[in-house]
C-alpha cells in the first residue's frame, strides 16, 4: 500500500515528531545532544526552514518549523537524519534502523495553536517527569525563547514577537504561559493532528489549507478523513 503524502505548504509552520524505532533510545550522551543541534542548525538554513521551538528527549525529537517551500521540511528531516544515524551507528559501533521510519507532522497557523505547539514542545521534560521546569532542561529551546539565553538556531514566529513589544516583554509573557499545564483537550488536538497528519487549526484555517492546495489537498486525506481534521 502506497504511503500517504504529508500535508505541507509553504511558510505555514508544522509540528514535527520523528521517534526512535521501537522506542529506543537515540542520545545517549551530551555530545550526541550537541552534535544532533549543531545539524540541525546547518540543514535548516540550507532547507530554508525557520526553527521556532524544539525538544530532543532521549528517544524523540520535537520541532516546531516554518518552510520556506513545501518540500523544505521533508528535505531537513531527511538529511538531519541520515548524517545522524550515520554518527551514532559509527560511534557506537552499531547497524541499521534508528528512527521509527517517516516523521510526523501537522499543519498549523492561528495564534492559540502555535503558541500551544511551543508550550507542547517544551513542557515535554515537565510532563515526562525529567524537571520540575522547563527551564531546567538543557536540550530544548525554553531557555532562548522563555529566559534570554542567546542561540543562532531558532527564528521566532510572529504569534511569538507578537506576545510584546521588546524582548524582555516578550519571555516575561512567554513564560506567563508557562504556569500552567496544557488543557487536555489542546493536548488531544495536537497529538492526534500530528500522529495522523491533520490540519491543527479551525474549520476556517482547514479551508484555507484546502483551498491552497486544491485537489491535492483530498487527494492527500481522502473523504473519510474529514472528521479528524476539524478539532
Amino acid at each position: 500500500m502506497p504511503r500517504r503524502p504529508r500535508l505541507m505548504l509553504a511558510n505555514t509552520p508544522v509540528h514535527i515528531i520523528q521517534r526512535g524505532n521501537n522506542r529506543q533510545t537515540c542520545f545517549f550522551h551530551e555530545t550526541d545532544y550537541r552534535f544532533y543541534l549543531e545539524w540541525l542548525g546547518e540543514y535548516a538554513e540550507s532547507s530554508q526552514c525557520a526553527i521556532h521551538a524544539y525538544v530532543l528527549m532521549t528517544n524523540h525529537v520535537h520541532l516546531l518549523v516554518t518552510p520556506k517551500t513545501k518540500t523544505s521540511a521533508a528535505e531537513l528531516m531527511k538529511r538531519l537524519g541520515q548524517r545522524y544515524v550515520q554518527y551514532v551507528n559509527r560511534i557506537y559501533k552499531r547497524s541499521g534502523t534508528l528512527w521509527e521510519g517517516r516523521f510526523k507532522s501537522c499543519l498549523t497557523r492561528e495564534e492559540s495553536y502555535v503558541l500551544s505547539c511551543y508550550r507542547y514542545i517544551e513542557m515535554n521534560p515537565v510532563r515526562a517527569g525529567m524537571v520540575k521546569d522547563p527551564g531546567d532542561y538543557p536540550w530544548s529551546s525554553f531557555r532562548e525563547n522563555g529566559l534570554g539565553g542567546i542561540s543562532n538556531l531558532l527564528s521566532s514566529h510572529q504569534v511569538y514577537e507578537a506576545l510584546g513589544s521588546s524582548d524582555d516583554v516578550r519571555r516575561k509573557a512567554y513564560r506567563e504561559l508557562f504556569r500552567h499545564q496544557i488543557e487536555p483537550g489542546m493536548m488531544y488536538k495536537i497529538r492526534s493532528s500530528t500522529n495522523g497528519n491533520f490540519v491543527l487549526g479551525s474549520e476556517k484555517f482547514q479551508q484555507e489549507i484546502e483551498n491552497a492546495l486544491g485537489p491535492e489537498f483530498w487527494s492527500i486525506l481522502g473523504t473519510r478523513n474529514l472528521f479528524m481534521l476539524v478539532i
